[in-house]
């Protein structure tokens, strides 16, 4: 055990001492956070940040313009933990205004336009909004300048919301489509490894028949076979990756089970369960470790493919790939931020994933 625990503490500060590693990991942390807290510091905190104003959509980051909300007499009954994790249901609409004024004690507001147009002037009633309030308490209210730091996409809607809540998608593909990996892999490549002879070939019949197929025409089809959705998707990648886990763990399994500790455990009695789960996979973990931060990367890059193509996450929840496919055409009408920007927060962190990888796979190197 003490001879565990000092590799263990050998490992943590070789990773330390890997700069891009550590920085990595804390870039992961960070939009971790972001990704959980995505509702409550999203400037639009409706629903997968569904807020549509087509009056102004496709403006560039740091756009102003006031916003009249008129509310709804039907108010959400909604508790304060589904609005943490799944946005605020909102009957409220909103209306962009270029300018507003009190007439004979009514609320004038003038409609935004684009291009020089002047918009539409309209009366709103008091009768919109809740009894008692006097014209200036209904501006002060319900009247507010909103800036979209990085801008609006084609609906309208805020592209800085969308994307703090895309980063969900991102991240929750990852973590189940690695643990989906994980428990599937482990437990072919151990058996494989593990008893070899037939159950050997067996298995690894269908591992060379799974990795030969395309990964992304595999997902495909087994997302057109579960039907298109959020977890659809999720399965369907997980699906996929366990290949490459069971590969590693079985060559790992092939090798720790010659050891001695092995075939002391055989001579007590030990069952081959109990052999494998106690004995031989704590001692293989390591290299799945670093399999695992690739995979979580090839996970969010699938995903953003399937988005793409229109078979992952269905509108209008937000994903960074279905927004590349909703804006890629603005590349070459002069507003490319709308589709480069989810394309850089892709990049990211698939990269920042793959540098965790590697300094993982440095640390855990026992010859290094």
């Amino acid at each position: 055990m003490p001879e565990t625990a000092s590799l263990s503490q050998l490992a943590l500060q070789k990773f330390k001492r890997n700069f891009w590693g550590v920085l990595s990991f804390w870039f992961i942390v960070a939009v971790g956070i972001v990704a959980l807290l995505a509702y409550a510091i999203a400037p639009d905190d409706s629903q997968n940040a569904n807020q549509m104003h087509l009056s102004i959509h496709s403006m560039k980051p740091g756009f102003q313009v006031q916003i009249l909300t008129l509310p709804s007499k039907e108010e959400a009954d909604q508790s304060v933990i589904s609005k943490f994790f799944f946005g605020k249901k909102t009957t409220a609409t909103e209306q962009p205004i270029s300018d507003f004024k009190v007439v004979d004690d009514q609320l004038q507001i003038t409609e935004y336009a684009t291009d020089g147009v002047v918009g539409l002037t309209k009366i709103i009633p008091k009768e919109k909004f809740p009894e008692g309030l006097s014209v200036q308490q209904i501006t002060d209210t319900y009247i507010r300048k909103h800036t979209f730091y990085l801008g609006t996409d084609k609906y309208g809607r805020d592209l800085l919301s969308r994307m703090l809540v895309g980063a969900r998608i991102s991240f929750s593909i990852g973590f189940v489509a690695v643990f989906i990996s994980l428990v599937i892999g482990i437990f072919m490549g151990a058996i494989a490894g593990y008893f070899g002879g037939k159950i050997d070939a067996a298995i690894m019949w269908v591992i060379n028949v799974t990795w030969s197929i395309p990964t992304l025409l595999l997902v495909i089809a087994i997302t057109l076979a579960l039907g298109k959705g959020f977890w659809q998707v999720f399965i369907a990648v997980g699906l996929t990756m366990w290949v490459e886990v069971a590969r590693v763990v079985r060559g790992q399994v092939m090798g720790v089970k010659q050891m001695q500790y092995v075939t002391a455990a055989r001579a007590l009695g030990y069952t081959d369960m109990r052999i494998i789960a106690k004995h031989i996979l704590p001692n293989v973990l390591a290299p799945v470790i670093v399999i695992s931060a690739a995979n979580f990367a090839g996970a969010i890059l699938i995903e953003s493919g399937l988005s793409f193509l229109g078979i992952g996450a269905q509108p209008p929840m937000p994903s960074w790939g279905g927004m590349i496919k909703d804006h890629y055409n603005y590349i070459i009408l002069g507003k490319p931020y709308l589709a480069i920007i989810p394309g850089i927060a892709i990049m990211s962190l698939v990269m920042a994933f793959m540098l965790v990888g590697n300094a993982l796979r440095d640390a855990l190197d026992v010859k290094g």
